[in-house]
């Protein structure tokens, strides 16, 4: 056994030269390097590269009930940009992995970590996904809708895919608006598109608007953001709004949005949530009480403060 073993794993030969070299047959050379591993004789051992963190995402997988986690790598010091960066491009990676071309892909409109994962990602060589589709409203204050317009856009040309915009704003002024909006031809095809996801690729915002959401026109004003800090609010995905234990925020504002529904977008299959940063620590913790992510991907300094939770 052992030297079998030794003329398999450590000089390459194959077991049909195995077993001329040795005059035995090519099956008896497989049930003897299977007896080799189980009796000790073979050991299996992964060295795990630097900057890697597989034993800390699997902990969070357990304790989270998640599909996936990937931590990147993000030096200690790094500022704010500097770990938004890293973030975008471990998502990027993550992407460029995953998708096999038959996917239909929700995308947040506004979000500036989901920015930085396509700035980073590379053109796929064959097609990545079937369509982009925005989640949330994307038309905005025109200073501001070059970024929504340049994700999707950017987004749909690297993986080969049709856009699909969301032609509405994310917050209008009250619900007879939305009511209106959502009726109209154009968005009642867009919410056939939202059934017919299979992944969701979703920032995740802490109540605090972010420079381009605020300056977009689709952020809630100072004083909508206090009654929803008094329910208990300390995140959203796509403006649908959480408390600490994951549950949805509901009421006049909610009724507001222009967003794929709740219950619509927990029914899509693998949906990742991209965030970190220790200002989005509290907003991470409840998405994912609530269960509203199958993947998280994030840096390691949130990974560790999720694991000491």
């Amino acid at each position: 056994m052992t030297k079998i073993a030794r003329m398999y794993h450590e000089r390459g030969a194959r077991q049909s030269e195995i077993a001329e070299a040795l005059s035995i047959s090519q099956a008896k050379v497989s049930r003897l390097l299977k007896r080799a591993e189980a009796t000790g004789i073979v050991r299996t051992t992964v060295t795990v590269a630097p900057g890697v963190y597989t034993e800390l995402e699997e902990q969070l997988e357990e304790r989270y009930g998640l599909t996936e986690v990937v931590v990147v790598d993000v030096d200690p010091e790094a500022d704010d940009a500097e770990t938004l960066a890293s973030i975008g491009a471990g998502a990027a990676a993550y992407l460029e992995a995953t998708l096999s071309g038959g996917d239909r892909i929700g995308v947040s409109s506004w979000s500036q970590t989901i920015l930085a994962m396509v700035d980073r990602l590379r053109p796929f060589t064959t097609r990545g996904a079937i369509e982009v589709v925005q989640l949330l409203g994307g038309v905005g204050a025109p200073e501001a809708q070059s970024h929504s317009n340049r994700l999707l856009d950017e987004l749909a040309r690297m993986l080969g895919a049709e856009a699909v915009y969301v032609p509405a704003p994310g917050v209008v002024a009250g619900p007879a608006i939305r009511d209106s909006l959502l009726a109209d031809a154009a968005m009642q095809q867009v919410q056939t598109h939202w059934s017919e996801l299979t992944m969701a690729v979703m920032g995740i915002g802490s109540i605090e608007p972010s420079h381009v959401l605020a300056n977009s026109g689709n952020a809630f004003t100072e004083e909508e953001r206090q009654p929803l800090l008094a329910a208990g609010a300390v995140g959203d995905i796509c403006h649908r709004i959480f408390r600490a234990d994951g549950t949805q925020v509901r009421g006049e504002i909610d009724d507001r949005i222009i967003a794929i529904p709740v219950d619509v977008l927990l029914r899509i299959p693998r949906r990742v949530g991209i965030a970190g940063g220790p200002h989005k620590l509290e907003a991470i913790r409840g998405a994912l009480a609530g269960q509203w992510m199958t993947t998280l991907i994030t840096d390691l300094r949130t990974a560790e403060a999720l694991a000491d939770a």
